[in-house]
């Protein structure tokens, strides 16, 4: 039960192969990518900013859908979740960035191979994010659960 614990508290860079527990000097070190410019890891707080602009984005629309007086809606809610969930699968898997990532300079990358990431992926990353709780857990390299479940990074695009 301690080790178990024990490599649980130890945090995200427990998860790594038995060979590969060795510090990186970087984010993003151990996946091949750059430390700093375009193709680089990007913090949390330029993930949450692209998150924000989509959100409110998919809000406006909704609003426009409602019509009336939208903050009274019971629907505002649930169109606006159907309406980010929608753009996120589409934008993603066509130009591998949502209008907040656009915004924000990242876009979603695969780190597996030198591809697109497609509507599959862009499809169960999406999924994922709905739950909140897997872009919450990240890895060492500050990668979500839906991002390592997908085999994608978020990067600078410029």
């Amino acid at each position: 039960m301690a080790r178990m614990t024990g490599s649980w508290l130890s945090g995200p860079a427990a998860a790594l192969p038995k060979g590969l527990q060795q510090e990186q000097d970087y984010p993003g070190q151990l996946l091949g990518l750059p430390e700093h410019g375009p193709g680089s890891m990007v913090p949390t707080v330029r993930r949450v900013l692209a998150l924000a602009v989509d959100w409110f984005m998919s809000m406006a629309i909704a609003a426009g859908l409602v019509g009336g007086n939208p903050l009274e809606s019971p629907l505002l809610s649930s169109y606006t979740l159907i309406i980010w969930f929608v753009v996120g699968v589409g934008c993603v898997s066509l130009f591998s960035f949502t209008p907040g990532q656009f915004v924000a300079g990242l876009q979603v990358v695969r780190v597996d191979a030198p591809a697109r990431v497609g509507i599959v992926r862009a499809l169960a990353r999406q999924v994922l994010l709905v739950f909140i709780a897997p872009a919450l857990v990240t890895d060492i390299d500050g990668r979500g659960l839906q991002d390592r479940a997908t085999g994608t990074a978020v990067v600078r695009s410029r």
